[in-house]
């Protein structure tokens, strides 16, 4: 049971009460406006009422005189719910009517007035009237009036609905907050609990959703989002530091085993000078896998992404073509390098060409190996849908399905490449640099051999055409 105290603090109960406020200040203005309107109304009514029998009293006045009038005037006050009447002489003596007790000067007054009055049927209670009084010849003048005391009526019955609407308004309104309140704070604290959950170090927990679609629940799925991504990078974390601490153990152990025997067999300064050169050349592979662990985590931080420019990716692709053309040469592997002119990135040049040139030194390190017929391998860049695609293929023996996915992982390296110096970071910084860019990495069957594609959205704003781009390979 949720404490009412609880619900009364909540924003949800808060709002409602200013809800709550604003429509009963809305409905009191509504009602009040009505109430003025109304009022208007019947005045208008009743003075018109009260014109047309001053018509018919002046006509009988000019027809027979005074004597007349006063008859007249006797017989209407005489009727039940008559209208009121006064005939006054000069002196302002009542002579003839069903009124008494006005106040002094008020039938010296000209045009529609408002005034108490005292009826003549022997009550002591005064009550509110409009009248008009109508000057007669001789100095004598005519009152003709109704009485407001309907009007009053209708104005208390107006203003006990106005209370009483207010009154089940603050009623329902507060029960109805109170219900929505209670509703919602058990929504949050599903989610606080949850929440509580993951804080004491389950990450696999995620929030609950109600599956209404409204901003809580929208909220929750950016939040679930949010901790589905730390998920994934806390258990990178705990991959690489496994992954580090096994990896780098060889290479470290090799270090320490070049330097024992060079102090327990070294003779010759000869002994001494290749000792140092296998110490350096582990050392320069130890520098290059924390220097493409920096890369893959920089890219994975987005640390690039304050750097970015618009770039021409054609001109990226045609120079690791040109950069590596020597080194195929040399192991008599054909590259051949396309691309498509006027070809727009925005991002990082400098991660954008060292993912293509670690795809190139793959394929060339893999792809190209000595017992394949076809020594052949393809760097292409081309727009598709509205991405830059680039793509290195080969004509090796390939990757298997099952492990396409594993191999962006950091670290992995299959049976096949075991054999050759590498540290299993090529792909997983390629993946890295993909991301950053928004963009996608996928590796394919090139029937035969293996095609990796790196594809980024096109740049907003395409850049003015270059010089045409000659073709390398």
């Amino acid at each position: 049971m949720i404490p009412l105290g609880k619900l009364f603090r909540t924003t949800v109960f808060k709002v409602s009460l200013a809800y709550l406020a604003i429509s009963a200040i809305g409905a009191g203005l509504v009602l009040g406006s009505v109430g003025g309107n109304i009022k208007i109304l019947i005045d208008e009514q009743i003075a018109q009422t009260i014109d047309a029998d001053i018509s018919g009293l002046y006509e009988q006045f000019a027809q027979g005189g005074m004597s007349r009038l006063l008859v007249s005037i006797e017989k209407r006050s005489r009727r039940p719910g008559a209208q009121l009447y006064l005939v006054t002489n000069p002196e302002e003596e009542p002579i003839a009517g069903n009124v008494t007790g006005l106040p002094v000067g008020v039938m010296s007054r000209t045009g529609i007035t408002e005034t108490i009055y005292q009826p003549t049927d022997g009550s002591t209670e005064r009550h509110w009237a409009l009248a008009r009084i109508f000057p007669l010849p001789g100095g004598y003048r005519l009152l003709v009036g109704h009485d407001l005391q309907e009007g009053e009526t209708l104005r208390k019955i107006l203003g006990g609905a106005l209370l009483t609407s207010l009154f089940w308004l603050v009623v329902i309104g507060t029960l109805g907050g109170l219900w929505v309140s209670r509703r919602v704070l058990n929504r949050v604290d599903a989610i606080n609990a949850n929440a509580r959950t993951i804080v004491a170090g389950d990450l696999s927990g995620r929030l609950p959703l109600a599956g209404t679609g409204d901003e809580l629940d929208r909220l929750v799925q950016n939040l679930n989002a949010m901790l589905e991504r730390i998920s994934e990078l806390m258990a990178g974390l705990k991959e690489v530091s496994d992954n580090i601490a096994h990896d780098l153990k060889t290479p470290l152990t090799r270090l320490r085993v070049a330097a024992e025997q060079a102090l327990r067999l070294g003779k010759t300064p000869e002994d001494y000078r290749s000792a140092l050169e296998k110490v350096l050349d582990e050392s320069d592979r130890l520098i290059q896998i924390f220097d493409a662990l920096l890369k893959i985590a920089r890219a994975e931080a987005g640390a690039g992404r304050e750097g970015m420019v618009d770039f021409n990716a054609s001109a990226v692709t045609l120079d690791v073509g040109e950069l590596y053309e020597p080194l195929a040469e040399e192991k008599g592997i054909v590259l051949r390098t396309t691309s498509e002119p006027n070809l727009c990135l925005r991002g990082s040049r400098e991660l954008v060409g060292q993912a293509v040139a670690n795809l190139v030194d793959n394929a060339l390190k893999y792809g190209a190996v000595d017992n394949v017929a076809d020594r052949t391998v393809y760097l292409q860049a081309a727009r598709r849908c509205g991405n830059v695609e680039i793509s290195v293929a080969d004509r090796g023996p390939g990757i298997a399905e099952k492990d396409r996915t594993r191999v962006l992982d950091r670290f992995v390296r299959l049976e096949n490449a075991r054999s050759r110096p590498g540290s299993g970071l090529g792909l997983s910084l390629v993946a890295a640099v993909a991301r950053l860019h928004n963009g996608t990495v996928r590796i394919e069957d090139n029937n035969p051999g293996l095609r990796v594609v790196l594809s980024i959205p096109l740049a907003s704003m395409p850049m003015p055409a270059p010089a045409p781009l000659a073709l390398a390979g």
